[in-house]
């Protein structure tokens, strides 16, 4: 069973599920439901992450992968990482930031980049959060991210 109580907990097919933060227990709960691999695309001076979070997936036998994205400066570059990244590993993987705000609006773009329907891969990251309604001070940056506005 999916470890829905993860904040922001997801699942986005048989092999992708994304949130936001995770802790030590969850590390156990992420393996016994298959997961393979951990993008991460939070920073690692937030308060909110997994110290030693790479260290402790790979005791676990868990591969991991970390982007640091900084909430108010997303860019093509981690966008191009998170793709190479997620195409590298064809098993269960598990996509996070804090709050799966940051994971949302990527997944944005690479669903529409995948032919999702517009509509669809909005409503997927709007389960999470919308960039245009938010009143968050980066809110912006993400609109623009994903395509809606001009910073």
């Amino acid at each position: 069973m999916d470890p829905e109580d993860i904040r922001g907990w997801q699942r986005l097919s048989p092999r992708i599920t994304t949130s936001g933060r995770i802790e030590d227990a969850d590390i156990a709960r992420l393996s016994a439901i298959g997961v393979a691999h951990v993008i991460n695309l939070a920073l690692d001076d937030h308060p909110d992450a997994l110290a030693d979070e790479g260290e402790k997936l790979a005791v676990a036998g868990i591969g991991y992968t970390h982007i640091p994205v900084p909430f108010d400066a997303p860019g093509e570059d981690h966008f191009r990482a998170f793709v190479d990244a997620l195409s590298a590993v064809e098993a269960p993987v598990h996509v996070h930031c804090i709050a799966n705000w940051r994971v949302s609006a990527f997944f944005y773009r690479y669903n529409l980049a995948r032919g999702m329907a517009e509509g669809e891969a909005r409503a997927l990251m709007e389960r999470q959060w919308s960039p245009q309604k938010s009143d968050h001070p980066a809110a912006p940056a993400w609109a623009a991210f994903i395509g809606e506005s001009e910073t």
